[in-house]
């Protein structure tokens, strides 16, 4: 018989807003966006009291402000958000075995097998608990029999509340649910299901697996075993030692430093891109430089968890700054990114306007599609060649 398993989703609620009220309590109660400028900034985050204007993340800030002219704007601090998810990630660390980071607020956690011995609901229960008392944040969790559910637990119990879906319960659970609630399930997708009159994930259940294979392919199957509850994704462990790296030799010693930025420029797109594409975010940079007698040199600063070049690249010049002496030319050039957590591009939206977003997200869609570097920078259009990997081990 296989084992049950207990799959922990917690999500620090409205995690910006909630890091911000601790250092101004005036903001507690009222209307309140994370983001940039009122007009072209986009909203990090809100509070519920904003949402309830149906303010939501990623909403242009002008449009947020006409909704809801009463809120009140907040800057944001990288600082303050970093170090607020690394007390709640020591937390957990110290708390249970098995953990992924799936973002700056959010976390899955394993307690299959730990029924034996504990009450994992009890265990779960006492973990929220000594987050919410150690750190004063509002936190909710969801507990189910996968990664899914789980995580659709977490948002019914939300504002800082927690549910259990048991085993077996689960199609009861998601039956009344809209199929915009399916974690993954993208508009193009919802709307086809519309058409087709399947609005509750109820709906959905009931649909013949065979008709969704056929309307939409490979992703029929997905959207079947969702509806139904079934996700037997794992949970990919936590890490602060995983990077990626990727180093260049030059044909012939160099010291001109617009050649060798635009070959950081090219390494740190392609980096960032790839993290990107598989969901992950860095909170560290580092660059390597070797001299022509092989000596070599690195220096490496601490981020805010990050995907994005317009982050990357002031970094990484100014880490070149510190650790090249300009005299000497350089036999090889690295760029690392390493402290990687799972997670979407995020932590930086309070810095962002509408268009850089949409900006990444078509680059990123044209590079997938047609291959690295069809769109890139200027400066680095023409290091497309060069040996690159992005699983060099640094």
């Amino acid at each position: 018989m296989d084992q049950k398993r207990y799959i922990v989703h917690i999500d620090l609620d409205s995690f910006f807003v909630s890091v911000e009220r601790k250092f101004n309590p005036a903001l507690i109660g009222i209307p309140v966006l994370i983001g940039g400028s009122a007009d072209r900034g986009v909203v990090a985050s809100c509070s519920y009291e904003a949402r309830k204007f149906g303010i939501h993340s990623a909403m242009p800030m002008k449009q947020a402000m006409k909704l809801c002219p009463h809120a009140t704007i907040v800057r944001g601090s990288h600082g303050r958000y970093s170090e607020a998810s690394r007390e709640v990630t020591d937390i957990i660390q110290d708390s249970v075995p098995l953990f992924q980071k799936s973002s700056v607020d959010e976390f899955y956690i394993d307690l299959t097998g730990m029924d034996r011995f504990y009450d994992c609901y009890q265990v779960a229960s006492n973990l929220r608990q000594r987050v919410i008392k150690e750190t004063g944040l509002p936190i909710s969790f969801g507990m189910a029999s996968g990664k899914t559910v789980a995580k659709m637990a977490t948002n019914a119990a939300k504002p800082n509340g927690q549910l259990f879906i048991k085993h077996g319960e689960e199609l009861q659970f998601l039956a009344p649910l809209s199929i915009s609630r399916i974690p993954g399930l993208g508009e193009s997708t919802a709307q086809k299901l519309y058409q087709y009159g399947i609005e509750k994930i109820g709906d959905l259940q009931r649909t013949n697996l065979r008709f969704l294979e056929t309307v939409f392919g490979k992703a029929g199957i997905f959207l079947w075993e969702r509806a139904h509850g079934i996700d037997h994704s794992e949970i990919t462990p936590h890490s602060d030692r995983k990077s990626i790296s990727t180093e260049h030799t030059f044909d012939i010693n160099v010291n001109d430093q617009r050649t060798i930025e635009t070959i950081l420029i090219s390494m740190t797109e392609e980096l960032s891109s790839k993290l990107r594409r598989e969901n992950k975010l860095a909170s560290c940079l580092a660059i390597k430089i070797r001299y022509a007698n092989f000596e070599t040199h690195t220096q490496q600063q601490k981020i805010a968890l990050t995907a994005a070049e317009h982050i990357l690249l002031p970094g990484v010049k100014n880490l070149l700054k510190k650790a090249w002496n300009q005299h000497r030319p350089i036999r090889l050039i690295g760029v690392r990114l390493s402290n990687l957590a799972s997670g979407r591009y995020q932590i930086n939206l309070f810095e962002d306007n509408e268009e850089r977003i949409r900006l990444y997200q078509a680059m990123d869609n044209i590079n997938f599609k047609f291959g690295d570097k069809t769109v890139c920078r200027a400066a680095g259009m023409d290091i497309g060649t060069r040996n690159f990997n992005p699983f060099l081990k640094g």
